[in-house]
């Protein structure tokens, strides 16, 4: 048996997950065994992120000796090196990154694929293989993010706006009146405390929001899209949207953990020079 440790570096926090796998590394499909979550903190020292891991690891038994490879994300360059630098230290192993040049197997239709985040991208072939295509697959984190696969695999693009928590604190901090509140659902849509009429916009916004774009969408590509959502209060939004189909926790770490397989030794796109994060194949108008 192999491991794989998959590390998804947000803006708010870093995703980890655990997959064995029976067979070989990179071989048949990892199965997630354990999963983390930690604040995201930009000052940290590789000393004090090695502690945090090790520790983790720690709770669950497990030990870094283990894990045969590691595979990262990032949305933090400022992070990245860090977190190699962890990697080389715990797992005597420099990571796989996901960036440019990066195989995928999914052609890219961004006009300059090097803007797309690399999470967007792994979460758009997650979505994809789990549903199949077209497929809307949102993400509800620091930003709010859409990203639209079509029938045939391709990475279309998408839309961004403020994630939920990103919206409140930005209100907070400018209505002096208006104070934090727990994200949960009201009792009735016309809140009649502030917290309920707060709660009411925060949740019941976000999923009218969510609605709307994704009939939009659906207008563009002209097919009707399925939506699979991700992010921590994707289920919240998704219990009072008409349109999010599934929801899906490890999305991104499944989606690491494709990138990771078809980047192996004899994988079925290994040694093709199209479907990565740069070259990507775009049609020209």
């Amino acid at each position: 048996m192999s491991s794989l440790l998959a590390i998804d570096i947000g803006n708010t926090n870093v995703s980890l997950g655990l997959f064995d796998y029976p067979e070989r590394a990179g071989r048949g499909e990892g199965e997630l065994q354990q999963h983390w979550r930690i604040g995201t903190r930009r000052e940290q020292t590789s000393d004090e992120l090695g502690v945090s891991i090790g520790a983790l690891f720690a709770q669950t038994e497990r030990r870094s000796e283990e894990i045969d490879d590691v595979i990262v994300c990032s949305v933090v360059p400022p992070l990245l090196p860090i977190f190699e630098r962890v990697c080389v230290k715990l797992f005597q192993r420099p990571p796989l990154v996901v960036g440019p040049g990066t195989r995928t197997g999914m052609p890219i239709r961004y006009e300059n694929p090097r803007e797309v985040g690399a999470d967007r991208i792994v979460n758009s072939l997650a979505a994809y293989t789990l549903m199949s295509g077209p497929v809307i697959a949102v993400d509800f984190g620091t930003a709010t993010t859409f990203d639209c696969v079509s029938r045939k695999g391709e990475y279309l693009g998408g839309v961004i706006f403020p994630g939920i928590h990103t919206s409140m604190e930005a209100l907070f901090e400018r209505a002096s009146m208006l104070h934090r509140v727990e994200i949960q659902r009201p009792k009735t849509v016309i809140g009649r405390t502030t917290t309920t009429a707060l709660q009411s916009g925060l949740l019941y916004g976000y999923a009218g929001v969510v609605d709307a774009m994704v009939e939009r969408i659906r207008g563009e590509l002209g097919e009707e899209a399925r939506v699979v959502a991700t992010g921590g209060l994707a289920g919240r939004v998704a219990a009072e949207s008409r349109e999010i189909e599934r929801v899906e926790p490890f999305l991104t770490l499944q989606g690491l953990r494709l990138v990771y397989e078809k980047n192996q030794p004899g994988s079925r796109i290994e040694g093709e020079g199209q479907g990565n994060h740069e070259a990507a194949n775009r049609e020209e108008n």
